[in-house]
């Protein structure tokens, strides 16, 4: 049985105080060179919290935040779980790795149901950032396909150009067309997009990407090929400096639809951006595109991507069992939240952070504040909603309601991701003009105001040699391994933080600065004297 009463600790914040949990998203703590947009960029704000405030840096990658390795990039999915839960559990690219490794993940009866089916269609990411997905999964589902002596294998991939380098994307498919080659005639690509332009939205931001990635994967309808390797190459030259992650749907001729019968995999293991694609085969009350003919398939996921509302109903691996979260325990001790980012990190802050859980602990007690993201890329409008979140955030603070109020700026990893560092530049000096707001709100009305970011990104805005680690003449558009900030303002000047900690060591820390005592196995607060 759960004690799930927070007992009282010493204060460490002012005294019936409120909290802002700001998280710079996709901002690390990056070399001090010219691919460095927050070092480029100007940020007096930023400059004014590390100087007058309490400074540390955190581990947000590997295995601090539940990845197989240090060698792994954090995302927003693992930091936002690391944050919220203030543990460390093992994630999806673990889970995954650990059940293809040891063969578990094709002992279940979902796997021998598939393999019962007509046709198998894969679907998912095609790279090894093992952000989404990894494509040592991806082929050792093929293999025992065939080694289940499955005839006919189709895979649908898309493109990323956003976990990995951009461009890479001819790297991936010349290694999955070899090993294609070699399992014999009926296994083969069937279609393909890059990521942003089909099937991996999330959030509701965008649903026509999902529909243009139905439209090829199921109905094969989009522009043809004879190859995957044609479509890219054909792409590129009609569009020259084409982003991976932007490259239009493709269909291989000859054509090869969905059929009744057909068992489907989406072999990503994140769930945000697989969600979307999820319903649109499961739901039988399904209105945001016409789908045409829906096939009767059997559909099944790398991993469950939304425990509570069961999506979807069959998958092959089980995912991280995430409980006694930090929202649920302000929730049940009767502590107002109010949660708010944009559309492209809204899930980040209520579902992640909730330990992937869609829905409030106790509407009474939280208030969850969704403000819609812009369409197009983010380096159109490196500002993004940073300033419609924060009037919002100011308007809350001001209310009196909430005494723990968290928000997201999207423009440090989205932004960043396009690989521009102009608009990167421009990204980040919005946030710290934002944050400008928010702390001169914050001290006005006596509060706490902590800083922080989930994973870099923005850090590291051009590509550096591996093995020299000098600058290419590329752009980035992945993650980095940068520790992130954190920046404290609002405690009393005896307190200072702690070095060598994580993203899972801020929610006692949290706990502790609303004047209570850390929940028990909770990593240790970061707060020390």
């Amino acid at each position: 049985m759960i004690d799930w009463t927070l007992q009282p600790g010493p204060t460490r914040g002012p005294t019936g105080s409120f909290l802002l949990f700001v998280v710079l998203d996709g901002v690390g703590v990056g070399p001090s060179d010219t691919a460095n947009a927050l070092w480029l960029a100007k940020t007096p704000t930023l400059d004014r919290l590390r100087k007058e405030g309490l400074y540390t840096e955190l581990k947000a990658h590997g295995t601090a935040v539940g990845l197989p390795s240090d060698a792994d990039m954090g995302n927003s999915e693992v930091g936002h779980n690391a944050i919220g839960a203030g543990r460390i559990f093992d994630q999806g690219a673990k889970r995954v790795a650990e059940a293809v490794q040891t063969g578990q993940i094709f002992e279940g009866q979902v796997w021998k149901d598939l393999i019962k089916t007509g046709s198998l269609h894969l679907i998912g990411l095609l790279s090894d950032g093992n952000v989404h997905s990894h494509e040592s999964h991806l082929h050792a589902l093929l293999r025992q396909a065939r080694a289940a002596g499955l005839k006919n294998v189709r895979v649908h991939v898309l493109l990323d150009g956003r976990d990995v380098d951009d461009p890479s994307a001819l790297l991936y498919v010349d290694r999955l067309e070899t090993l294609l080659s070699e399992l014999g005639e009926g296994y083969r690509i069937a279609s393909g997009g890059g990521r942003m332009v089909t099937t991996m939205d999330r959030y509701q931001a965008d649903w026509s990407m999902v529909e243009r990635g139905w439209n090829a994967h199921v109905h094969s309808e989009a522009r043809t090929f004879p190859s995957a390797r044609a479509a890219i190459e054909t792409y590129r030259e009609e569009s020259p400096g084409l982003s991976d992650q932007m490259i239009p749907p493709f269909v291989i001729t000859p054509k090869t639809p969905m059929e009744d019968g057909d068992g489907v995999i989406f072999f990503n293991f994140r769930g945000d951006r697989a969600l979307e694609i999820t319903q649109a085969f499961e739901d039988d009350d399904f209105s945001a595109f016409d789908r045409g003919q829906r096939p009767d398939v059997r559909y099944a996921g790398m991993l469950q991507y939304d425990g509570d509302a069961q999506r979807p109903k069959h998958f092959l691996v089980a995912p991280p069992v995430i409980d006694r979260t930090l929202g649920e325990y302000l929730a049940r001790n009767r502590v107002s939240q109010w949660a708010c980012s944009e559309t492209q990190k809204f899930g980040h802050m209520t579902y992640f952070w909730n330990g992937n859980r869609s829905e409030m602990f106790d509407p009474r007690y939280e208030h969850h504040h969704e403000i819609p993201s812009l369409p197009g890329p983010s380096n159109e409008h490196p500002e993004m909603k940073a300033w419609d979140i924060t009037r919002a955030t100011i308007k809350a603070i001001r209310s009196g309601q909430y005494r723990f109020l968290r928000i997201n700026y999207a423009n440090g990893d989205m932004v960043g991701h396009t690989g521009q560092l102009d608009a990167a530049i421009r990204a980040v000096e919005t946030m710290d003009e934002c944050l400008a707001e928010l702390l001169a709100v914050v001290q006005e009305q006596q509060g706490c105001l902590l800083v922080t970011a989930d994973h870099g990104n923005c850090d590291e805005m051009i590509v550096r040699d591996k093995k020299t680690g000098v600058l290419t003449d590329r752009p980035s558009t992945r993650h980095s391994l940068a520790p992130v900030p954190l920046y404290l303002m609002g405690t009393p000047g005896s307190w200072s933080l702690r070095e060598g900690g994580g993203l899972a060591n801020l929610a006692a820390t949290v706990t502790e600065l609303l004047g209570y005592q850390a929940p028990v196995g909770y990593e240790p607060s970061l707060l020390i004297r």
